[in-house]
């Protein structure tokens, strides 16, 4: 995979995305987006491929936002045309993915940037992140899902703190609120996620996309959760892994997905 702004690594069964626009604090521009929704379409049917991690280069910045050069002179139209497009080809489409993606958050994730690592399926954080939706300073609300997945991950209380303010919070706010899991040192940020895949590859990759599919229908409007989990359940009953994973049970062995 050969792209002009991101990096793509791959290795037993771990592929990294890193988002390298290290002097625009790897800002999201419309080449940015278009690269990542490929590198994700690419790695999905990657059967090598057992999780995700997204992170970005250097120390500074996780994402600092999307490019608002891009977009400073849109009109309605424009405007509402780029967050749908936006929403369908990678935040939507990420939260979506049968393969499980972890955002390594190594500094600012503000804008569009915290809305992709809310995207992921969990977040994880180097001690010196700084997380906010700083939209409403620049006259426009978040427009890549920012409204509905910090409010499902934090609380409507204080995802309405955030996004009225302006604000910023720290790594370790951050943990305490629900919006990551894990706050580390800088240098410990991949070795950890990377330690989390490893318990994550142990399991059925095929029971995990169904297992996502299900935790997302909670929170789909006109969706009732309870009956895509009951589906889904039944559904692995007809799934080799199941055979296998059952089998390796009652046989006291590991099971061999």
């Amino acid at each position: 995979m050969n792209f002009e702004n991101i990096l793509v690594q791959q290795n037993e069964g771990i592929a990294k995305i890193t988002i390298n626009r290290p002097s625009k604090l790897n800002a999201l521009n419309k080449n940015t987006i278009a690269e990542l929704h490929e590198a994700f379409k690419l790695l999905e049917v990657n059967k090598a491929v057992k999780v995700i991690i997204i992170t970005g280069s250097g120390e500074k910045a996780f994402v600092a936002g999307a490019d608002i050069s891009e977009f400073a002179n849109f009109s309605v139209e424009e405007g509402t045309e780029l967050a749908r497009k936006g929403q369908e080809i990678l935040f939507d489409f990420i939260q979506n993915l049968s393969t499980p993606v972890i955002a390594a958050i190594n500094g600012f994730a503000l804008g569009g940037g915290l809305e992709l690592a809310m995207a992921a399926h969990f977040r994880i954080a180097s001690s010196n992140a700084k997380m906010g939706l700083p939209e409403v300073s620049l006259g426009v609300i978040p427009g890549y899902g920012g409204t509905q997945r910090l409010p499902q991950l934090v609380g409507k209380g204080k995802a309405m703190e955030m996004i009225m303010s302006a604000s910023m919070i720290s790594a370790e706010e951050a943990k305490e609120w629900g919006l990551v899991n894990y706050v580390v040192e800088h240098e410990e940020l991949i070795p950890l996620c990377e330690n989390v895949a490893a318990k994550i590859m142990r399991n059925s990759s095929v029971a995990i996309g169904a297992a996502i599919k299900a935790i997302n229908a909670n929170y789909t409007n006109c969706v009732n959760g309870y009956s895509v989990e009951i589906e889904n359940f039944g559904i692995s009953f007809g799934t080799d892994d199941f055979k296998e994973g059952t089998t390796a049970f009652l046989e006291k062995r590991k099971p061999n997905f």
